[in-house]
């Protein structure tokens, strides 16, 4: 009797039990991935509804309440954001062709994110709290009080990324589009995917109302170009501005992910 008590005590699990545990295993770990995957993509959606969006629309405000837009001149408006730079300037504007002068640089809350083209942050005295601020407008929460204009979140390999929002007129001619835009820096090449995705339907980096900085418009009906970075790539390589995201760079987990600037055309 006592013998055959040891011997049930000594049975193992069986092949079966073996392989629904190994099932289960597989299946928390899966769960566990895509998990990650999905609280990232909803980070992304609340950035652009939360961040993007809404100074997209502070942007709106300001022209609503004070009829020009950001940095512009009251008494004598340019429809240019930061066009005081150009209010004692007429010869150079008054004509038909405006390919020639320079953009009067970017409005940015202090210094602008490094990837950005334009010329230096605060540009002629021009903040951008405080032009908010003067019309009592309601800025996104941002990172913080007096920081506004900046929002932090976690790249793919974990590590913290921070997006900056300045605003500049982009001239004829240039390669992201004229007009008025709203400059985002410190996008990594699958958040500004994702932006492009929800605001222009397609992640082309040349065409629609958000594109890549420097990367030129088409022949008419030539096809997109893809976004000039990809997530393998370290933070402070070179981004390409032909729409070449497809090398395989040295990137570890411990790495920043390389980030990308966009152009988001403004109504105004």
């Amino acid at each position: 009797m006592n013998q055959l008590i040891n011997k049930k005590s000594q049975t193992g699990f069986t092949l079966v039990e073996m392989s629904v545990v190994l099932v289960v295993i597989g299946l928390i770990l899966g769960a566990v991935s895509i998990g990650k995957d999905v609280q990232r993509n909803a980070e992304y959606t609340k950035l652009k509804q939360k961040f993007i969006d809404q100074w997209a629309t502070a942007y709106n405000e300001h022209y609503a309440r004070a009829g020009v837009v950001l940095g512009d001149s009251q008494t004598a408006p340019r429809f240019m954001v930061n066009g005081t730079a150009y209010a004692s300037v007429t010869t150079a504007i008054s004509g038909l062709d405006m390919s020639g002068i320079t953009s009067p640089g970017l409005i940015c809350q202090a210094a602008k994110e490094p990837r950005m083209a334009g010329t230096a942050g605060v540009t002629n005295g021009l903040i951008l709290h405080t032009l908010m601020d003067r019309l009592g407008i309601r800025m996104p929460p941002g990172r913080a009080e007096g920081s506004e204009d900046r929002y932090l979140y976690l790249d793919s390999n974990g590590n913290p990324q921070e997006v900056q929002v300045c605003f500049q007129w982009n001239k004829p001619t240039t390669p992201s589009g004229s007009g008025n835009v709203m400059v985002i820096g410190g996008l990594t090449p699958e958040l500004a995917r994702e932006l492009d995705q929800m605001i222009d339907g397609k992640p082309d980096a040349r065409e629609g109302v958000f594109r890549q900085e420097g990367i030129a418009e088409a022949t008419p009906g030539a096809p997109g170009v893809e976004w000039g970075a990809n997530n393998t790539e370290i933070y402070g390589g070179t981004v390409s501005t032909a729409g070449v995201g497809t090398t395989v760079g040295p990137n570890l987990d411990e790495n920043q992910v390389i980030t990308v600037v966009a152009h988001y055309k403004m109504n105004q």
